[in-house]
């Protein structure tokens, strides 16, 4: 029996700018399982990254409901859904947002301290994570000292510092050569089996999504499933 994490019902979105209206969403309708790895497979300016932003609450949807565990996160308070992303969400962009002036340790740390956590705590988790994604000796290094592979590395343990249930991550080997695209997105297959994290991957590379567990696409903003198409 399938364990559904996070649900999106008939969510809907559209932005407006000036008297021009654009609808992103139009009646969404998705499924996260717990311990499983989703991919969400679109064009650039299909929706998928509207999509995922809204599931993460970091936009708020016109329409629908985003139950996580049953409660619907769209009834949550701004310093609500804050504390929900900062203790049940970890998110991964494409670009990694990795503040330039912190070593790999320290940005990993921030959430951490950002939640009130005992520096000496903070550091010790901080430092098991970035041992597991291979940065053990890259620790006290700046961002602008490390690859792309491993600012995304770095990131990814950032996401993961504070053992979220849901990972969410928006192109994130969009900027990788095909090398360490295969690694990062190893990273995430592991985090699945071992740690039993539900992650969820938009993407247009159609060779990363094949090996997620489930595939939706999404076409101007309506989210179909992959194999139904196949079929």
């Amino acid at each position: 029996m399938s364990n559904i994490l996070l649900k999106g019902i008939d969510l809907h979105r559209t932005y407006s700018e000036g008297s021009i209206q654009t609808s992103v969403l139009k009646g969404v309708n998705i499924e996260i399982e717990d311990g499983k790895l989703t991919a969400v497979i679109g064009k650039s300016g299909s929706g998928k990254s509207t999509l995922l932003h809204i599931l993460a609450t970091l936009d708020t949807p016109d329409k629908g409901q985003i139950l996580f565990e049953g409660e619907d996160l769209t009834c949550l308070k701004s310093s609500q859904k804050a504390a929900f992303r900062n203790k049940k969400l970890g998110f991964v962009y494409q670009f990694h947002h990795l503040l330039n002036d912190l070593s790999a340790l320290e940005n990993v740390m921030l959430p951490l301290l950002i939640g009130d956590l005992k520096e000496s705590i903070a550091k010790e988790r901080a430092f098991n994570l970035l041992k597991r994604v291979g940065l053990e000796d890259r620790v006290n290094y700046k961002p602008s000292e490390l690859s792309g592979g491993q600012r995304q590395r770095v990131a990814i343990a950032r996401a993961l510092v504070n053992h979220p249930k849901l990972l969410l991550a928006d192109e994130p080997t969009g900027n990788l050569d095909a090398e360490n695209s295969q690694k990062v997105f190893e990273l995430f297959l592991q985090l699945v089996k071992e740690e039993q994290v539900a992650v969820v991957i938009v993407t247009h590379d159609l060779g990363i999504a094949s090996r997620s567990d489930k595939i939706y696409t999404i076409e101007n903003g309506v989210l179909g499933d992959f194999n139904d198409l196949k079929s």
